[in-house]
């Protein structure tokens, strides 16, 4: 652990989900090959369009219509549609298509293994203080076997813009009711979810297992905390009521 800063007493946790709490980036590599796979078993037009391609097509979207990274569902539904279009879809064909594809995408998101430091951290922590889950992704928390520990789970796009835009973080502490510097917001990304949290008045506590180099990254504001194991956070429980 490192302590940039002093803390606060912490009397409320919220927590990112992906790259936090599990590994998100192989869920989501395999995602888009097994979708891509499909697409090409299921729609023999899509050969035309490679995984780049598609990629390619989901920033020029992005670029023309910004809004759409605070609802990665309906970005990759867009995505999708447009994408079908492209190949010769009509728009009633390029929907029907593109729901038959986000069926699957659901379920090849929600395919994760949760380490069992998580649930060991995140049961101890759930019974003695209150935690939130505030996610720019579109993971179901309940089918991953997460929900049970958060009172809620805040996601970008049904529940408010992403991070590091405020709505999530001002969902969380209304609900907590509790002033934002006794909240303590633990996520792996250094904008999204440390400058989210601190620009927000939330302490801040960045989860970096993959020993990046803090000077190396583009900051904006230090975290208050730099831990690279959930286990660290266990002490602050016994302290913070």
């Amino acid at each position: 652990m490192h302590c940039y800063r002093s803390l606060s007493k912490i009397h409320a946790m919220t927590f990112d989900l992906d790259d936090t709490l599990y590994d998100n980036w192989p869920v989501i590599c395999a995602l888009e090959h097994k979708v891509h796979q499909w697409l090409q078993l299921q729609h023999p037009a899509s050969h035309l369009m490679t995984m780049q391609d598609w990629l390619e097509l989901k920033i020029k979207l992005a670029q023309q219509d910004p809004s759409l990274r605070n609802d990665v569902s309906l970005w990759r539904e867009v995505q999708l549609t447009t994408g079908f279009k492209l190949l010769g879809y009509s728009e009633a064909s390029a929907k029907q298509a593109t729901e038959e594809a986000m069926s699957l995408v659901s379920i090849y998101r929600n395919q994760i293994d949760i380490p069992a430091v998580t649930h060991t951290v995140m049961q101890k922590l759930s019974k003695k203080i209150p935690l939130i889950a505030i996610t720019n992704g579109n993971v179901d928390a309940e089918k991953i076997g997460l929900s049970g520990y958060f009172e809620q789970v805040y996601r970008a796009g049904s529940d408010g813009r992403a991070k590091p835009h405020a709505d999530l973080f001002q969902r969380a502490q209304q609900h907590l009711s509790l002033p934002a510097h006794h909240i303590l917001h633990v996520g792996d990304h250094l904008k999204t979810d440390v400058f989210g949290a601190k620009t927000n008045g939330f302490q801040a506590c960045w989860f970096n297992d993959k020993q990046r180099q803090i000077s190396n990254e583009k900051v904006k504001v230090l975290p208050d905390i730099e831990i690279s194991s959930l286990s660290e956070l266990l002490p602050f429980i016994s302290t913070s009521l």
